[in-house]
C-alpha cells in the first residue's frame, strides 16, 4: 500500500496516530489481525522493576584501575567510564527515551519463523518514496529516530514535498525488540530476504533501501539480491574496497603500489582499523563469552562505546561537555535500550553468523547512492566506489560526521537521502 493509494482523509488520521503515539489506535484495516503473515501494534514500557534493578547494579558497580596510558590505547578511560555512570546514575531518564519512540507506530511480524520489529512511518505527502533503514552494531532504532520527521515531513524541515518518504525502520534479528534467533543461519543474506518480504507484507510495489554499519552490508545484499521492487540503495559505509587492497590492509602490509594520493589515505584508515578491530574478533569468534553483558550494565555499556576511535573520542568529548554530533543522553538512549532488552549477547552474534568481507565489493547491480562522511572508517575514493557499483548514481563527500551519521548528523543525512533517490522517483 503505497502513499499514493490512501484517501487524504485516512493519511490525516494517520498523521494523527503517529503524533500522539497511539499506536493501538491506528486503522484495523491496515493490517489482518490473524494469519502467518499478520502485523501487529507493539509498544514498549519498562516496568519500574527493571529500572530499579538496573539502578541496583549501577551502584554496586566495581570499576578497574585508571588506564597506565595517557591516551586512548588501552580503551575507553577510566575517566569517562565514570562519567557515564554518574550522569547514568544521577541525571539520565529512559522514560524521555520511551516517549521519543513510543510517538511512532511500532509493530510486529513474523518472517521466516521469527518476530521482526519495525517502526513504520507514513508520509502525510502523496506519491512518497517507500524507504527502509537498517541500523548496525552497537546501534538499534535509537539511531534513526532522528531522520523520521525530515524524512517524512519534507516540508517542515527545508525540504519540497516532492522529497517525501515513507520510512520503515527495523530492528535486527537479536537486537532491539526484534526476536532473538534460536538456531544459526541468520547472517546478512537471510536478513536482506526478510526485509524484503517485511516491504512486501507492508504492502510497497517498490521501494529504496539504505544503511550503515551492518546495515549498510545488510542493504548491499539487498542489492545483490535485487528484487525486482528495490530500486537502489544508498550506504555511508561502502563495500567498495578493491578485494586484493582489504586483504593487504587486514594484514598490515605496505600500500601497494599505483595508488592515488586519496587511495593511499585510505589504505591506512584501513591498517588503522584492522589494527583495532578487536570487539569485531571478540564476537566473530566467541560471542557468548560475552556473558557479562547479561549481568553488568557498565561492562556493557564500555563494550559499546569501543566501537571506533573517532566516535569514542566524540562521546568521551560529550560527557566533558562538548556536543558536537552526540549527546549523553543519546548515548544513554541506546545503552539502555541494549540493557532492557537483554541483546548484548545476542546482538553480537551476527559477527559470527557473516561469512562476508565486510568493505569488499559484492556484486551490487541496481543503483547505488554513496555518502562519504570525514569521520568514518574509511572515506572511500570515488574511483573506487565507480569500479564497485557499476550504476553509480550519486557520490558526495559530506563536510561532517562519522559512523553513526544518521545519528550524529541528522540534517546532513536527510539531505543525503533526499538527493540520493531523487533521479529514481523519475521510474516510479
Amino acid at each position: 500500500m503505497s502513499s499514493a493509494s490512501m484517501s487524504p482523509t485516512r493519511r490525516e488520521l494517520l498523521a494523527t496516530a503517529v503524533a500522539a503515539g497511539a499506536v493501538s489506535a491506528l486503522p484495523s484495516a491496515l493490517h489482518a489481525a490473524t494469519g502467518a503473515d499478520s502485523i501487529r501494534p507493539f509498544t514498549f514500557s519498562a516496568s519500574e522493576g527493571e529500572l530499579a534493578d538496573l539502578r541496583q547494579r549501577l551502584a554496586q558497580t566495581r570499576l578497574p584501575d585508571k588506564e597506565t596510558v595517557t591516551d586512548y590505547s588501552q580503551g575507553v578511560p577510566l575517566k569517562t567510564v565514570k562519567q557515564l555512570l554518574r550522569y547514568w546514575q544521577t541525571e539520565y531518564d529512559w522514560r524521555k527515551a520511551e516517549a521519543r519512540m513510543n510517538a511512532y507506530p511500532h509493530f510486529i511480524t513474523e518472517i521466516d519463523g521469527l518476530d521482526i520489529h519495525f517502526i513504520h512511518v507514513r508520509s502525510v505527502h502523496e506519491n512518497a518514496l517507500p524507504l527502509i533503514v537498517t541500523h548496525g552494531w552497537p546501534g538499534s532504532i535509537i539511531e534513526q529516530l532522528k531522520i523520521i520527521e525530515p524524512l517524512t515531513n519534507p516540508t517542515a524541515h527545508g525540504g519540497s514535498a516532492s522529497d517525501a518518504f515513507d520510512i520503515v525502520i527495523p530492528s535486527m534479528p537479536g537486537y532491539g525488540f526484534s526476536g532473538k534467533p534460536l538456531t544459526t543461519g541468520w547472517g546478512p543474506e537471510r536478513i536482506a530476504q526478510a526485509w524484503t518480504t517485511l516491504m512486501r507484507r507492508v504492502g510497497y510495489k517498490h521501494f529504496v533501501a539504505q544503511g550503515g554499519d551492518w546495515g549498510a552490508t545488510v542493504t548491499e545484499q539487498m542489492g545483490v539480491q535485487a528484487p525486482p521492487e528495490l530500486l537502489g540503495i544508498h550506504t555511508n559505509m561502502p563495500g567498495a574496497i578493491p578485494a586484493e587492497i582489504d586483504q593487504a590492509s587486514f594484514a598490515g602490509a605496505p600500500a601497494p603500489s599505483g595508488l592515488s594520493d586519496e587511495e593511499r589515505s585510505t589504505y591506512e584508515q584501513l591498517v588503522f582499523f584492522y589494527k583495532h578491530v578487536y570487539y569485531a574478533l571478540w564476537m566473530a569468534t566467541r560471542p557468548q563469552t560475552l556473558t557479562g553483558f547479561a549481568d553488568s550494565p557498565i561492562g556493557l555499556a564500555t563494550f559499546l562505546l569501543d566501537h571506533d576511535m573517532a566516535s569514542l573520542q566524540m562521546i568521551a568529548r560529550s560527557f566533558d561537555g562538548q556536543t558536537e554530533g552526540l549527546t549523553p543522553d543519546d548515548v544513554l538512549d541506546n545503552v539502555t535500550l541494549f540493557w532492557l532488552t537483554n541483546t548484548g549477547v545476542s546482538s553480537g552474534r551476527l559477527y559470527w553468523e557473516n561469512k562476508l568481507a565486510f568493505f569488499s565489493p559484492k556484486g551490487v547491480s541496481v543503483p547505488v547512492a554513496v555518502s562519504v562522511f570525514p569521520d568514518e572508517l574509511y572515506q572511500t575514493p570515488r574511483s573506487w566506489a565507480e569500479r564497485a557499483y557499476p550504476k553509480l548514481i550519486h557520490y558526495n563527500k559530506v563536510d561532517k560526521g562519522g559512523h553513526f551519521a544518521a545519528w550524529e548528523q541528522p540534517k546532513l543525512f536527510t539531505e543525503e537521502l533526499r538527493a540520493a533517490f531523487r533521479s529514481l522517483r523519475q521510474s516510479i
